[in-house]
């Protein structure tokens, strides 16, 4: 989850799915409950999913609204890391947050993260695990270990400036991974809040060992072009 300084809305809020059909609603009831007082729009792209999730996007769109709900669709899974891409095409906000459909970034932080920018005046605040209030819940020792490592291992080759890389390390996390090593490397102002992040309640994991295999090939990737 990532708040990234660029409208007609001050925030926009790029959700990319695949088969969310069981979770799309909830986060964007949330992203509602815990922004009450925020101009936003939320863009959902969804890569093609086969179960559904586009037709709860329009249902939502005759509650909220199409200006504050937008659908981006695309025709087959690409990727997350392009979802993102995709999303920003369409962006009017000052301000972008990208943050998972699944749960697993809980929008109550959403007000942390705009207070924190406020505060002082980052280009980019980011959510992390690892600092006094930060976490994991739901994940078995494997995973926890697995994650640890990954972001230990990023730390060590890359610097980055920010103490958690490895909010999931999936293809499309290369992408959160690359944007702040870029932005380090480029003197942007980087803040970070303290987040718990939940694994996903509803849906499958799409993380696997071909996610770890494009995670570690991603970091050398970096470790050579930064």
């Amino acid at each position: 989850m990532e708040a990234v300084a660029g409208g007609k809305r001050a925030y926009s809020i790029i959700v990319p799915t695949y088969n969310e059909r069981l979770n799309v609603a909830l986060i964007v009831y949330l992203i509602f409950k815990h922004l009450p007082d925020v101009s936003f729009e939320i863009i959902i792209v969804d890569d093609g999913s086969p179960d559904g999730t586009q037709d709860i996007v329009k249902q939502l769109q005759q509650v909220y609204g199409e200006d504050r709900v937008l659908l981006r669709a695309r025709p087959r899974k690409l990727g997350l890391g392009t979802a993102y891409l995709h999303g920003l095409k369409h962006a009017s906000g000052e301000f972008v947050v990208i943050m998972d459909a699944d749960l697993s970034h809980h929008p109550k932080y959403l007000p942390s993260f705009i207070r924190k920018q406020k505060e002082t005046g980052a280009d980019i605040v980011t959510g992390t695990r690892y600092v006094k209030n930060g976490g994991v819940h739901g994940w078995n020792l494997m995973r926890k270990l697995t994650s640890r490592g990954a972001n230990v291992l990023a730390q060590t080759l890359l610097q980055p400036g920010a103490s958690d890389l490895t909010g999931s390390f999936s293809k499309g996390y290369v992408f959160q991974m690359e944007m702040i090593v870029r932005a380090t490397r480029k003197g942007y102002h980087i803040e970070e809040v303290p987040i718990t992040f939940v694994d996903r309640v509803f849906g499958v994991s799409k993380l696997g060992g071909s996610e770890i295999v494009e995670y570690l090939k991603g970091l050398v990737y970096l470790l050579l072009t930064t």
